[in-house]
């Protein structure tokens, strides 16, 4: 397993676009084959600033999800309100607190 780390910044009149757009989609994203975690996260001091994290079985999982219709689609429709370019990390767990 590991963990994806994706850094969303919005212009500020697509903030609300945004958290509607997830909504709507996040159930799509959890039960793609491979997905085992999804959360979305806003910065408290930058209301402009999200961040996803998901956890996946393996890289080949992402990948698959990322070259799916139902990723181009989202991330399509989504990356149209950036204000900067998104940042991503892949990391491993290394300490959990369970």
């Amino acid at each position: 397993m590991f963990i994806r780390i994706v850094k969303l910044t919005f212009q500020p009149e697509k903030i609300e676009d945004f958290k509607a757009f997830f909504e709507e989609k996040k159930s799509f994203i959890r039960s793609f084959e491979g997905c085992e975690y999804l959360e979305l996260y806003q910065d408290k001091n930058n209301p402009q600033i999200f961040f996803t994290y998901s956890y996946w079985t393996e890289e080949a999982a992402l990948e698959n999800y990322r070259n799916s219709d139902l990723f181009k689609g989202v991330w399509k429709i989504t990356k149209s309100w950036f204000s900067n370019k998104a940042e991503a990390w892949s990391v491993d767990k290394l300490v959990s607190l369970a």
